[in-house]
């Protein structure tokens, strides 16, 4: 089912429709839907390179509303919220998750909203733990937009043969990413005191 569901979204990047259903598909995602919208992303940049930045800029829009969506499932219809991550699996990890999010909540949306663990998880379980909600729509902003805009640039710039090595390979970029993001965070902090 899975299998029809992700080649129904990639036949949707052809249609003449296909920046609203990009728009769809990117809310839809953050909050309930199973598949990203990288999988639309990445083929309507390859046909219009032009167009790259537009479209990962729809994807971020819509993603972080939708991510406000998932934030209120998790706030204010918790039973909800948690019959959901059952369905993702990862109910048995909600305590443990509750702690890390105590702790390192910013440092959870930003990792997670990179990679592709779905969105969806995040927004629900910041919900639920009641995260501060404009740090949460801060930080889905610069996460979310880092993830598109990155796509965009690799397929503008190097095209598919790109692609398919971030794809193969998108645990080390996504750890090259935050080893640089922390320690660009560590330096302001050093340059600050």
């Amino acid at each position: 089912m899975l299998r029809k569901l992700y080649d129904w979204v990639f036949s949707l990047a052809r249609h003449r429709h296909a920046t609203r259903s990009l728009a769809v598909v990117s809310f839809a995602e953050s909050s309930f839907f199973p598949i990203p919208p990288d999988v639309m992303l990445a083929p309507m940049v390859l046909a219009k390179p032009e167009r790259g930045y537009f479209y990962a800029a729809v994807c971020t829009i819509a993603s972080v509303l939708g991510g406000l969506l998932g934030y209120a499932i998790g706030y204010f219809l918790e039973p909800v919220g948690l019959q959901m991550l059952a369905w993702l699996g990862k109910a048995d990890t909600f305590e443990t998750s509750k702690a890390l999010f105590q702790q390192h909540g910013a440092w959870v949306i930003l990792i997670k909203g990179l990679t592709p663990i779905p969105f969806k998880l995040i927004t629900i379980a910041s919900g639920i733990f009641q995260f501060n909600l404009a740090l949460f729509i801060a930080l889905c902003v610069v996460t979310r937009g880092a993830r598109f805009f990155l796509v965009a640039f690799v397929l503008k710039r190097w095209g598919p043969p790109m692609l398919a090595i971030v794809e193969k390979r998108l645990a080390l970029f996504t750890v090259l990413f935050l080893v640089l993001l922390i320690g660009a965070f560590f330096m302001v902090k050093l340059i600050g005191h």
